[in-house]
């Protein structure tokens, strides 16, 4: 056993070598390698009420199963959402679809599209005495058009403008609120109309469509604002379906809708694409009253350019890793995966080298003894001087006994063992020169 030990210790100490390339190989691999993805993004969102805070609440909440914080910053709206992306007090923020046509060519080339999540419907409510046929009867009435720099407000000016009514034209009675303060003033009586943008289920649409005192108008229209404005599509409404109770709609209508799109700006770690998309689609995955289980998130329609993790969500799924590994484990064995190839590339040939120099290395231990010897063997057939036989003869046994303390493994011993008798030769040929020479000094 000690024997097995010794030879161990003499490997190791013969590819001491190893131990700074290692150390070069594996310090390139980290300084080349990208950080590690953040553990914590900012989302924009937007009121208590509305529905962008309701699903960031929801994703939130997937997130931090991922031990993923996600922090939601509260906003005015979309297009204030737009804004703390260019002025970078967010990562990412839900917009309203349309809404990214408001910026210059230059400010778009910062974003990027990371999806849509779901639809945004738009819904005009009425006090039930209302009549309403057109844009243009909404004239006399007091309306809430939304608040401004809102996805409401947003919306309702577009329409409006595709009626040739544009701001300069709105009556004083219109009130620029949206939200919970509208549907107050609406249900009791302040307001004759109002314009809401939300999924069915948010809480300030569920809270309308309770009233039996309020109903919905349908955009008989819709086409035609279709056409001209392509960011929104079509809904069709059933009678009912946002409250049987109420029986609200009461009868089947149509309307538009704009889609609630994550956008990222450049301070976003692209390797968190596929952690809050798959969030989203757990979030999603049931569908609303409007959408079908399993539509959302969906990477079109949309007009900013996409990330490629994104493209790569939607093509095929959350990457191999991250299948089976949790987030944070699987992203780091991703990137240190590419950089383990050129790695493993450059060990393969340095361990066959391993041997080879192993090998010499032990050998070296033995043959430089003989370097030594050949120069005196040399000097022996040139006439090594008398005065000269008893030093060599002297250095040659001192070398002996250093030989003896010399170690070198098993499988090596019979070239130590030769080179013992190589130099017990030359010593004995030095002494039987040097009783030659004595004994012709004798007979001299």
């Amino acid at each position: 056993m000690q024997r097995i030990f010794r030879d161990i210790r003499i490997m190791l100490l013969a590819n001491l070598w190893l131990i700074p390339v290692l150390a070069a190989l594996v310090g390139a691999l980290f300084y080349f390698v990208a950080p590690p993805p953040p553990m914590h993004a900012r989302l924009a969102t937007g009121s208590p009420s509305g529905g962008y805070n309701a699903f960031g609440e929801r994703l939130k909440e997937e997130l931090a199963k991922q031990g993923f914080e996600l922090e939601l910053v509260r906003s005015s709206g979309s297009l204030d959402n737009l804004s703390k992306l260019q002025r970078g007090e967010v990562e990412i923020a839900l917009v309203q679809s349309g809404q990214e046509l408001t910026l210059d060519s230059h400010q778009r080339e910062r974003l990027h599209g990371l999806g849509v999540m779901y639809q945004e419907p738009l819904w005009l409510f009425k006090r039930k005495a209302v009549e309403i046929d057109s844009m243009a009867d909404l004239l006399p009435l007091r309306v809430a058009i939304g608040a401004p720099d809102s996805g409401t407000r947003s919306v309702s000016d577009a329409l409006l403008a595709a009626n040739q009514i544009t701001a300069e034209r709105y009556p004083p009675q219109w009130q620029p609120v949206s939200g919970t303060p509208a549907a107050s003033a609406l249900l009791a009586g302040d307001l004759d109309a109002g314009f809401f943008l939300g999924p069915a289920e948010s809480a300030v649409v569920q809270r309308l469509a309770a009233s039996t005192e309020l109903d919905l108008v349908s955009l008989r229209r819709s086409a035609a604002y279709r056409a001209r404005l392509p960011y929104l599509t079509r809904l069709e409404v059933g009678e009912g379906l946002l409250n049987l109770a109420s029986n609200n709609p009461s009868r089947d209508i149509r309307t538009l809708a704009p889609v609630a799109t994550l956008v990222a700006n450049d301070a976003f770690h692209p390797s968190l694409t596929p952690l809050i998309l798959e969030a989203a689609r757990e979030v999603m995955k049931n569908g609303t009253l409007l959408d079908p289980p399993g539509a959302y998130p969906a990477a079109k329609p949309q007009t900013l350019a996409s990330l490629s993790e994104a493209d790569y969500y939607y093509e095929k799924g959350l990457p191999i890793l991250q299948r089976y590994l949790p987030f944070r484990i699987a992203s780091l064995a991703d990137r240190y995966i590419i950089l383990l190839i050129p790695l493993i590339v450059i060990m393969i040939p340095l361990s066959k080298a391993v041997g080879p120099i192993y090998r010499w290395r032990i050998r070296a231990r033995i043959y430089r003894w003989y370097k030594y010897l050949r120069e005196i063997d040399r000097k022996l057939d040139d006439g090594t001087p008398p005065d000269q036989l008893a030093s060599e003869i002297a250095q040659l046994e001192e070398l002996e006994q250093r030989l003896a303390k010399v170690e070198v493994p098993l499988s090596y011993s019979n070239e130590l063992y030769d080179l013992h008798v190589h130099l017990r030769y030359v010593i004995e040929r030095l002494q039987a020169v040097q009783r030659r020479q004595a004994a012709e000094e004798q007979v001299g």
